[in-house]
């Protein structure tokens, strides 16, 4: 098992260890969710908080052949990796590099007239034929080309492609409630979807894949897989809702185990105030452990006096504020030495909590809760193979894995 990390064998203020076994699990989990539709691994955000590069790489070890970001920075920093899979970007503002992503062979998505004028300007000047994919509004009201603009943006589209400046490659949309089972809008939008593709198609469009399967529609919808799935959050563990099911009832394995290292343990009297504001006041003599991650390294701040964590197999919660850089919990007059793990989020397997549970004890999502984990945390990637020098020595890569 080979890590990456700035440092990967001293003791760390904190640090995220990410699972790339798991994350493999998961892509072939959601492959076989995904029937005959071909998986596409979301990227975006460095991976979700887990390293956009070793996450990819996993991902396509294991089946995934597409991979998804947001912006083209994130997809043109992939090409910079070496990977060479099919790759769509979805993200644009005007002037963006859409010719650096037509030269990178990246699928570029296509939401407006603007947009599509933008590709073709940048293809011409390229010298090389675009690969676009029109986006359908159908009912998510984000991005996306609204029904009544759709005939437009498709001619056009079509007159470049005639042109030898372009190729649809795709026709692709959004839900707006995949993870509430049962909502009405999720029929209306599969039904929309339809219709706006067979519109395109009626005009002559060829797309290589239709999509509009994200994380949630891939567990729960067959009947929405159509050529592709989109899967973001579940491919590192995490259930999109709880109404969908726990990671285990999905055959799901968390990726992240955040941690961090006790930087200090004392006693403190009864009636002692912690942390900013005197939030939290001790009941009577206790000790104090501070734990070295705040909101600066994304530990939110509405966890201040919920946030739950696992020391020496005790659950423990954030006394008081969270600060910028620290936050504290109160020991019970346990006395683990300074340096002890403190386990704040894991898959659950040792009693650890969860993401969800943090994300219940400051009223968000697990999605929010993996990705806002900042730079100063090292991630920790572990079972990545290890690179092999020519004359055949191992080498474990010594980079931040992001």
């Amino acid at each position: 098992m080979s890590e990456t990390a700035a440092v990967s064998t001293a003791t760390l203020r904190a640090r995220a260890e990410i699972d790339l076994g798991a994350l493999r699990a998961n892509v072939r989990a959601l492959r076989a969710r995904a029937g005959g539709a071909a998986l596409m691994a979301v990227v975006k955000s460095d991976g979700y908080g887990h390293g956009a590069v070793p996450c990819a790489r996993a991902a396509v070890e294991a089946g995934a052949t597409w991979l998804g970001t947001a912006t083209p920075e994130e997809a043109l920093a992939l090409r910079a990796a070496g990977l060479d899979t099919r790759l769509l970007c979805w993200l644009w503002v005007p002037g963006g590099p859409w010719r650096q992503a037509i030269e990178a062979d990246v699928d570029v998505a296509v939401s407006a007239l603007w947009a599509l004028r933008e590709v073709t300007g940048a293809a011409r000047a390229a010298g090389r034929t675009a690969r676009v994919q029109l986006k359908a509004d159908t009912g998510l009201g984000r991005n996306g080309c609204q029904p009544e603009d759709w005939p437009e943006l498709v001619a056009e589209a079509l007159r470049a492609e005639e042109a030898g400046l372009l190729r649809v490659t795709g026709l692709w949309s959004h839900f707006a409630c995949a993870d509430e089972p049962g909502h009405p809008s999720i029929a209306a939008q599969l039904t929309r979807f339809r219709e706006m593709v067979a519109y395109a198609e009626e005009q002559g469009v060829r797309p290589e894949v239709r999509h509009i399967a994200n994380s949630p529609a891939t567990l729960t919808l067959p009947e929405a897989h159509f050529d592709l799935v989109r899967t973001g959050i579940a491919l590192y563990g995490i259930s999109p809702s709880p109404e969908i099911g726990t990671p285990a009832d999905l055959g799901l394995r968390p990726v992240m185990t955040l941690s961090a290292s006790l930087a200090l343990v004392k006693h403190v009297p009864g009636g002692h105030g912690v942390s900013y504001g005197h939030h939290y006041v001790t009941p009577g003599p206790t000790t104090l452990g501070l734990v070295p991650v705040g909101y600066a390294d994304g530990i939110p701040r509405h966890a201040s006096g919920t946030g739950p964590v696992l020391i020496q197999g005790k659950w423990r919660t954030a006394a008081g504020r969270v600060a910028m850089d620290q936050f504290v919990v109160d020991l019970g007059g346990d006395e683990p030495e300074a340096g002890a793990r403190a386990v704040l989020f894991g898959p659950g397997d040792e009693g650890e909590p969860t993401a969800e549970d943090w994300a219940q004890a400051c009223g968000t999502i697990a999605y929010e809760i993996v990705t806002r984990i900042g730079t100063r945390v090292p991630r920790v990637h572990l079972d990545a193979a290890p690179r092999v020098h020519a004359g055949g020595d191992a080498e474990v890569n010594a980079g931040t894995g992001g």
